[in-house]
């Protein structure tokens, strides 16, 4: 597959599927469960019946060290979902999860004893002031709105807090995940495919402790007003709508980084997954109206520049569009 059509499918999934995780949690905040058990389980039915024949192919790497990530991959990914029902906006929770360079360089030290280059440091270090810039810009409006409502005010500030905490330890989990995966494809070659099938299927199970909070959740998608879908003409309720579409963009869009990162150079998976969260920040803020100020604005133009600068492209945009054929590692979404 060319590659354009890899980038197209990585904007147009990646994209969307933001625009539609929006539409869900303004009107459930909540939701982060059933989002996550529909997305899980979607790309474990397409992966039993593609990827593993329906369970008459072996997997290449041993079961037992795809449940140690699927422990890690599963808590991170409820983790995530649900720090938007903790009073973090959508911006922020972009821009905090687009700090995964600062964990997976700080695990590196730690786990694999890794050094880097002045660059990679200063580059991190300007991602950490971009965040640290917009968290904190955020904490004052969070605490300017407290302080206008007595009542629920100290309350709603104390979950921001936690809030926080989650995608915090969420992105050091995921970094932690990542150096895991790592020495496993070292160890057993790289089965992306098969990674993605075991880290959506294995965790199914998990899903039974969220049952109340995904059947409420079900109920009140119900109850929502009904919407024709257009061409088809089929009427359901908006929110089992909005749902859908998220599961399949959200699939799309893992597809395309998939196919990306077999088309691609590494390098050229960071620049387009960097560029498309970048894409998403600016539809986030104008589309609906999202609060961002200057700093806010600032500390993102940190956390893209330190990210850019971390991936070097200044010194291979040249040749990085002349080998465009290379392999590469898959990348965050």
């Amino acid at each position: 597959m060319h590659p354009a059509v890899a980038v197209g499918l990585v904007f147009g999934g990646c994209c969307s599927n933001v625009v539609f995780l929006e539409l869900l949690a303004r009107q459930f905040p909540g939701c982060g469960n059933i989002v996550t058990f529909s997305q899980f389980l979607f790309i474990a039915v397409e992966g039993f019946i593609f990827e593993a024949n329906f369970g008459r192919k072996r997997p290449a790497i041993p079961i037992r060290n795809y449940f140690i990530m699927v422990a890690m991959f599963f808590t991170v990914s409820v983790v995530n979902n649900y720090a938007l029902n903790l009073n973090i906006a959508m911006p922020l929770h972009m821009i905090f999860r687009s700090g995964s360079l600062i964990a997976s360089m700080a695990l590196g030290i730690i786990i694999l004893k890794k050094r880097y280059s002045v660059s990679k440091y200063s580059s991190i270090a300007l991602v950490s002031l971009g965040i640290f810039t917009c968290t904190f810009m955020s904490a004052k409006q969070v605490a300017s709105d407290s302080s206008s409502n007595e009542e629920d005010g100290p309350q709603a500030f104390l979950w921001w807090l936690l809030g926080i905490a989650a995608l915090t330890f969420a992105l050091l989990m995921s970094a932690r995940m990542g150096i895991f995966q790592e020495t496993l494809y070292k160890r057993f070659g790289k089965h992306s495919k098969e990674a993605l099938f075991y880290n959506h299927a294995l965790p199914l199970p998990g899903f039974l402790l969220l049952a109340p909070n995904i059947y409420q959740h079900a109920v009140l998608f119900s109850q929502s007003e009904l919407f024709q879908v257009p061409v088809i003409g089929l009427t359901l309720p908006i929110m089992w709508f909005y749902l859908l579409m998220n599961v399949i963009t959200q699939y799309v869009c893992i597809r395309g980084v998939f196919i990306l990162t077999t088309e691609c150079t590494s390098l050229t998976v960071t620049l387009v997954v960097t560029l498309r969260k970048f894409v998403s920040l600016i539809f986030s803020i104008l589309y609906f109206r999202n609060p961002f100020t200057g700093w806010h604005w600032l500390g993102t133009a940190f956390v893209f520049v330190g990210t850019l600068m971390y991936t070097e492209l200044w010194h291979s945009l040249g040749p990085l569009l002349a080998r465009c054929r290379g392999q590469g590692r898959p990348k965050e979404q």
